[in-house]
């Protein structure tokens, strides 16, 4: 399987998980979760779902080398949105702590992104 297929089919897969987790969230944890922790829940779907766009893009993008961005963000999807699903559903708050390390994945990825872009040549 070549890099383009496999990020088609990543970004695709996060799609989709993010849409059937803020599905599980809206319909199956608005009962469960206090309405903090349903925020929380939010955030980590918002972010996936925005992330898993951005990986769309960059790997139809033909312009730029993406695949450093690309390993950034998918790195920041599982850490970030994922601490904050487990977070907000138990309570375990160790979650909580490794969601600034996806933040940080996700900032390096727009930096690299930035970089890319000016390394182009005219």
């Amino acid at each position: 399987m070549n890099d383009k297929k496999l990020w088609l089919i990543i970004s695709a897969v996060s799609g989709f998980t993010a849409v059937s987790i803020g599905a599980f969230g809206a319909h199956g944890l608005r009962e469960t979760l206090t309405p903090q922790m349903l925020e929380v829940y939010k955030t980590g779907v918002l972010y996936q779902l925005i992330h898993s766009v951005v990986l769309l893009a960059l790997t139809l993008n033909t312009v730029i080398k993406a695949k450093l961005p690309s390993i950034f963000f998918l790195l920041g999807i599982m850490l970030f949105s994922f601490s904050l699903y487990i977070y907000s559903t138990s309570g375990i708050r160790l979650f909580a702590m490794i969601t600034p390390i996806g933040g940080f994945c996700f900032l390096i990825g727009w930096l690299l992104i930035i970089y890319e872009t000016i390394r182009l040549k005219p």
